[in-house]
């Protein structure tokens, strides 16, 4: 079953495997606190801090950007705009936004279809 969903959710940039190394095997727990990622909110707050050029909660919110869900590609590219902006290089954060929105995407994708049962 674990090779099996981890194949199924790895195309969309969720590794199964690690997050099952970081949750103990605790499949249930897991699916519980990925799928509250549907509801998370650090994207939208990413972007409105991007737009007003608050910078210093722009990187906070990158920063909390899916990091412990084992979401690989988001974290990546959530983590170059966290660093542009910590450097203070903003042309750079802003640079990257949209490979974070697309990894989110995909993300959010491959949650729903596993949260409707379509994997």
């Amino acid at each position: 079953m674990t090779a099996q969903l981890a194949d199924k959710l790895r195309p969309f940039g969720i590794d199964y495997v690690d997050a099952m190394d970081r949750f103990g095997d605790n499949a249930e727990l897991y699916e519980r606190l990925a799928l509250k990622y549907l509801d998370d909110g650090h994207l939208v707050a990413l972007q409105a801090a991007m737009e007003a050029k608050d910078y210093s909660e722009g990187y906070s919110q990158a920063h909390a950007l899916a990091g412990n869900l084992s979401f690989k590609d988001l974290y990546e590219c959530a983590a170059l705009v966290s660093d542009a902006l910590y450097a203070g290089e903003y042309e750079a954060a802003a640079k990257h936004l949209p490979e974070v929105e697309r990894a989110h995407a995909l993300v959010v994708e491959g949650l729903e279809d596993w949260r409707d049962g379509t994997l």
